[in-house]
């Protein structure tokens, strides 16, 4: 299939070169100044493995193989993936904000790149907070530390912004050009302080009221959306805007969900999120299914296959695991290649299903874990088939906001009566229809072999082979019932014409 971005290579070249001749002029005139590509790459590529990583204290909850999943589930891990989906969530809005503010701030220097990596360095340790948090949930030590930690991540941000506005130089053309960067300035760090503002209200209220912290933390994800929601109740009552910001209105830091987002970055961290989930699996496998020597040679009599040979379910989930995250991939690189520019509602939409992504490896640790037939397989199973359908209907829900203002955000391809619009709502509703009927089945049966279910996965990637094909054989049918019915309409007007003139006779 050709790649539709191909029909346009002028539209990304153009801003290529000029970047390229400005770095040239730089760096003759033995400026510091650099782009910020390779910057941007390793944040995000280092932003995407700690949000992933958070999902390792809820992955590696010990369940005793005789309780019941089910009361494991409330007592033990519900809490947990609570917390997770919470801080996931506040580390991608820490992702979303360094998106927006490097849209503004399009060139760097050395100090921008150290401060930089001062908020990656912060970033980094949120993982640890996390552990503190999944491990003592009574202890205000934990949640403290964490929000903290999202204080001195704004307040990075924030120096960020003033030293880029402080070198004018570094913004983009629209602020360059704009005699209005005094209102610019305070716009975006009026935006970039909230989280901090609300991070740190959290943790004074953690050694007083733990619930409220965590109220406090969970409006640093909502926080923009009711704001927005707010400036639509006022515009609708009031019946206009601020007049400031209707004059001097910027692409970036709006409270609008239509408001664009780099595409190229979303796939970066995207791809990365969907890296390190995969990673994980190996990492368990490698750890806990490698047989001790002296157990091989008392136990075997020295034959490693047959000591591997216990091993076998595990295996077997960490294949099936392995092909859900692989095709989860190839359905968002699939959606990504017709989106021709990406939004913030889509933004937000899509880091929903990175989060139940992150989720994955969990369901492989519950399949594998209880492989052998139990009461607690079903639920297992069941776990594993929830998460799996909300990190696709999420990726669903994508591409039905896309359709939704299809001119701007997809390629022609993928919209109403593209050659592609089929296929692409084919692929993207394969997944949570499999996952919905597996769950549903497992309701209504008694017993539901782990190994049936890993085999199952297994086999999907023949299923979108058979899907394209289904997909154009039921296209090529339809256009033949629809031709038909063209003929036979035409064929009755052409009688009616023939019968017409005699009307008038009778």
């Amino acid at each position: 299939m050709s790649d539709p971005r191909a029909t346009e290579p002028g539209l990304d070249s153009a801003p290529v070169r000029g970047r390229g001749m400005e770095l040239e002029l730089e760096l003759e005139l033995g400026s510091s100044t650099q782009t910020s590509h390779r910057l941007l790459a390793y944040s995000d590529a280092l932003l995407s493995i700690i949000a992933t990583v958070m999902i390792l204290p809820v992955a590696h909850t010990k369940i005793h193989p005789d309780q019941k999943l089910g009361e494991s589930v409330q007592q033990l891990l519900l809490a947990k993936i609570a917390v997770y989906l919470m801080t996931f969530l506040i580390v991608t809005v820490a992702w979303a904000a360094h998106v927006r503010l490097f849209q503004v701030i399009e060139l760097i220097d050395d100090v921008l790149a150290l401060l930089n990596l001062a908020c990656m360095m912060i970033i980094t340790f949120l993982p640890y907070t996390f552990s503190l948090m999944a491990s003592f949930p009574e202890v205000p030590f934990g949640i403290f530390l964490f929000s903290i930690c999202a204080v001195v991540i704004g307040l990075i941000q924030a120096v960020i912004v003033a030293y880029g506005f402080y070198h004018p130089h570094l913004l983009n053309q629209q602020i360059q050009v704009s005699e209005n960067q005094n209102f610019y300035k305070r716009h975006i760090l009026k935006i970039i302080l909230r989280g901090p503002i609300l991070c740190f209200l959290a943790a004074i209220c953690s050694f007083f009221f733990i619930p409220l912290s965590y109220v406090l933390l969970g409006l640093v994800i909502v926080f923009p959306h009711l704001t927005r929601f707010i400036t639509w109740c006022k515009t609708k009552t009031v019946g206009h805007r601020d007049e400031e910001e209707e004059h001097h209105s910027l692409e970036t830091f709006t409270f609008y969900l239509s408001e664009p987002l780099s595409k190229e970055r979303v796939e970066g961290f995207s791809d990365g999120v969907y890296a390190i989930v995969a990673t994980l699996l190996i990492l368990d496998i490698c750890e806990d299914n490698v047989p001790d020597p002296r157990e091989v040679e008392e136990k075997f009599h020295g034959s490693l296959l047959e000591a591997l040979s216990e091993y076998g379910p595990n295996y077997l989930a960490y294949f099936g695991s392995f092909v859900t995250i692989g095709l989860l991939w190839f359905v968002h690189h699939s959606l990504f290649l017709y989106v021709t520019k990406a939004t913030r509602l889509m933004g937000l939409l899509n880091i929903l299903s990175l989060a139940f992504i992150g989720g994955l490896p969990l369901a492989y640790q519950l399949t594998s874990e209880f492989a052998e037939k139990s009461h607690n397989e079903i639920e297992a199973i069941q776990v594993s088939c929830v998460i799996t359908f909300f990190a696709s209907i999420f990726q669903f829900a994508i591409w039905t906001t896309a359709l939704l203002h299809e001119r701007e955000t997809l390629h022609p391809f993928a919209r109403y009566g593209g050659k592609e619009h089929a296929f692409m709502f084919a692929k993207l509703a394969l997944y949570p229809c499999v996952s919905l009927g597996v769950f549903f089945l497992t309701c209504l049966l008694s017993e539901f072999s782990t190994a049936i279910f890993h085999l199952m996965q297994i086999v999907i990637p023949f299923a979108f082979l058979a899907l394209r094909i289904f997909v154009r054989i039921a296209l090529t049918v339809l256009r033949s019932v629809m031709s038909l019915s063209r003929r036979k309409v035409v064929l009755l007007e052409e009688e009616e014409a023939c019968l017409s003139p005699t009307e008038p006779l009778s």
